[in-house]
C-alpha cells in the first residue's frame, strides 16, 4: 500500500470543497510510526523482527529455567539434586505433585505453545513479503525449528498434545482434542526434517539454528523415542559436517570465554544487561552471598555425589571422599574445602557454609556448574551473561553408544565412544572402561556416564523416565550435612503415571476436550 504524503491530503480536502466529488480515499493513510497490519511485514527487516521475537521466548526467564528447558533446575526432579521449598519442580521430584499445581507444570504447556504461535505467525507474514529463494528457506527452517523444539517438549512431558499448525482463534484453541504421542513425535520429526532441509552448517549470526542443531535435536528426539537404528543414521549425518567435537575443557565448557565451541551444536545466547538480555541461571543455581537475592535454588545430593568414581578405579576413601574423584565432580559440585574466588566473597573456605538459601537445609554442597566463577565482580542476579547449552556433542556420542548397545551391535564400540569422554579432554582423566563387558553391564556403565556428564544440565529427568527406571532408583533420601534426611523423595515408591505430567487443571479448564493423563 502507498503511503500518502500530507500535501496529498491537503489537495484531497481541496477537491472536497471546491468539487464536492473528489475520491474519499485519503481515507486509506497509513500512519508512519506505528506497526499495523496493513504496513507490516513489508521486507526482510520485518520478517527479521518476527524472527528476533521467536528466538526470544527461548530467553524468557520460565522457559530456560522452567519451561521448554528446564536445564539444571529441573535435575531438582530427579535424585541429583534438592529444591528446597513446595515448588512444583521439588514436588514432581518427590512424589507430591498434582494436576492443580502451577508453575513448572503449567509453563512446560503454555510457553512451548507461545513458540508455537509464533512460529506459526512467521511462516504466514513471510508469504507475504518478496525474498531470494534461499534467504526464505532460511526463515523457514529456523521456524520449523523452534516449533519442532517446542513439540518436542510438549510430547516428552505430557504425552500426544494438540497440534496446532496454523494461526487460529482464541475460541477455536478451546475446542481442541489431543493428538495421541505417536501423532505428536511425528509433527516434532516433520518440523525438524523441514528445518535439515533448509538450513545451513553455519549460521548467518551467532545463536541461530544450524543444520547441525536441527540433525541433533531430531538425533534426540529419536533417542527418547526408543528408535535406535534411526539415532546411528542421524549421527553419521552430523559427523559428516565435520564440524563438532569434544572440547578441551569440561570445566572450560560453562565458561564464558569459551562459548560458542565446537562441543555446542545449539545454545541460548545471553549477554550481561537488563530487558531479558541476562539470565536468573547464576543467581539460581549459585553458591550464594548470604542474601536471598542470590542463593541455590537447587542444591547436589550426596547422591549424585556418590554416582563420581575414583578416577583411578580405586575405591572411595571413606576418610577423605571427596579426594581422587572423577574431575568432573569438582567441576560441577562446590564440595566441602572448596576455595571460592569471587569479589563478594573472597577467601571463603567452603566448609564455613554453602551460603545456599537460608531457607535450604542443603548446606554442604552447592552448584558450581553454570556459575559464574573467579570473577571480580559478579553479574548482578539476572544478568548472568553464560549461555545455556541446548545440546553437545558429548551427548551424540553416548547417545550413539547408548544406540550401539540397544540395537545389538558391538559393545566395544560402544566403550570406546564412553572412553573418549573419559579420557580425550585435558581436565579429566578417567581410567578407561575395559572392553569385553557384557551389553547389561555396558548399559549400567552408559547410564551412569550419562548421568554424571550431564549432571545439572536437566537432562536426567527424561532419562529416568523414558528408561522407565523410576521404580528401581526410588525411594531416595536426601541427606544434610550432619547426615540427618530432609526429604525422601517418592517415599512410597516410583509408580508407572509418573512418567508422564497430569495436564494442569488449568489448561482443562479452558478446554473440556483435553482427556487427563491416565492415573493422574
Amino acid at each position: 500500500m502507498k503511503r500518502k504524503k500530507l500535501i496529498s491530503v491537503c489537495l484531497v480536502c481541496t477537491c472536497l470543497l471546491l468539487l464536492n466529488g473528489c475520491t474519499d480515499d485519503f481515507l486509506d493513510f497509513t500512519p508512519k510510526d506505528k506497526i499495523t497490519s496493513a504496513n507490516f511485514p513489508e521486507d526482510e527487516s520485518d520478517i527479521k523482527l518476527l524472527l528476533n521475537g521467536l528466538y526470544a521466548q527461548l530467553r524468557e526467564k520460565e522457559v530456560y529455567i522452567q519451561g521448554l528447558f528446564g536445564f539444571g533446575i529441573l535435575d531438582g526432579a530427579t535424585p541429583n539434586a534438592f529444591n528446597w521449598g513446595n515448588t512444583t519442580i521439588a514436588r514432581a521430584g518427590n512424589g507430591s505433585l498434582t494436576s492443580g499445581n502451577s508453575e513448572m507444570l503449567t509453563y512446560r504447556w503454555q510457553r512451548p505453545y507461545g513458540i508455537v504461535s509464533r512460529a506459526n505467525n512467521l511462516l504466514k507474514e513471510i508469504e507475504k513479503v518478496e525474498l531470494a529463494e534461499d534467504v526464505k528457506a532460511l526463515y523457514v527452517g529456523e521456524a520449523h525449528f523452534l516449533r519442532g523444539l517446542a513439540y518436542a517438549t510438549l510430547v516428552e512431558s505430557y504425552g500426544g498434545v494438540p497440534l496446532i499448525l496454523e494461526e487460529i482463534s482464541a475460541e477455536e484453541s478451546r475446542r481442541l482434542s489431543r493428538a495421541t504421542a505417536g501423532e505428536t513425535w511425528n509433527q516434532v520429526h516433520a518440523d525438524y526434517d523441514m528445518a535439515i532441509a533448509r538450513l545451513k552448517a553455519d549460521a548467518p549470526e551467532t545463536g541461530r539454528a544450524t543444520l547441525g542443531a536441527a540433525l541433533g535435536m531430531k538425533m534426540r528426539a529419536y533417542l527418547y523415542q526408543g528408535n535406535y537404528q534411526e539415532v546411528l543414521e542421524t549421527v553419521e549425518k552430523i559427523d559428516a559436517l565435520g564440524k563438532y567435537g569434544l572440547f578441551e575443557s569440561y570445566e572450560g565448557l560453562f565458561n564464558g570465554k569459551n562459548e560458542n565451541n565446537k562441543e555446542v551444536l545449539f545454545d541460548i545466547q545471553y549477554i550481561e544487561g537488563e530487558n531479558s538480555q541476562g539470565t536468573f541461571i547464576d543467581q539460581y543455581c549459585g553458591t550464594g552471598t548470604g542474601s536471598w537475592t542470590r542463593g541455590s535454588r537447587y542444591v547436589p545430593t550426596d547422591d549424585l555425589v556418590n554416582a563420581y568414581e575414583m578416577a583411578d578405579g580405586s575405591a572411595v576413601n571413606p576418610d577423605n571422599p571427596y579426594e581422587g574423584r572423577d574431575p568432573r565432580l569438582g567441576f560441577t559440585v562446590v564440595l566441602p574445602g572448596t576455595f571460592i574466588l569471587g569479589h563478594q566473597f573472597p577467601n571463603y573456605i567452603y566448609p564455613g557454609g554453602a551460603f545456599n538459601h537460608a531457607g535450604n537445609r542443603l548446606k554442604h554442597l552447592s552448584t558450581r556448574k553454570y556459575r559464574v566463577q573467579n570473577e571480580e565482580e559478579l553479574p548482578t542476579a539476572g544478568q548472568s551473561y553464560l549461555n545455556n547449552i541446548v545440546i553437545r556433542y558429548a551427548d551424540v556420542l553416548l547417545s550413539k553408544a547408548e544406540a550401539i548397545i540397544e540395537t545389538g551391535g558391538k559393545v566395544d564400540e560402544a566403550v570406546a565412544l564412553m572412553n573418549r569422554i573419559r579420557t580425550e579432554r585435558e581436565d579429566v582423566k578417567i581410567t578407561p572402561l575395559p572392553n569385553g563387558l557384557s551389553r547389561e553391564e555396558a548399559r549400567a556403565r552408559l547410564r551412569n556416564e550419562r548421568r554424571v556428564e550431564f549432571a545439572l544440565e536437566g537432562l536426567y529427568w527424561m532419562d529416568i523416565r523414558r528408561w522407565k527406571i523410576g521404580k528401581d532408583i526410588y525411594p531416595v533420601n536426601v541427606y544434610d550435612h550432619n547426615g540427618d534426611i530432609i526429604e525422601t523423595k517418592f517415599p512410597n515408591g516410583y509408580l508407572e503415571h509418573y512418567d508422564l505430567l497430569p495436564i494442569p487443571d488449568s489448561e482443562r479448564s479452558l478446554n473440556e476436550n483435553l482427556e487427563q493423563n491416565p492415573g493422574w
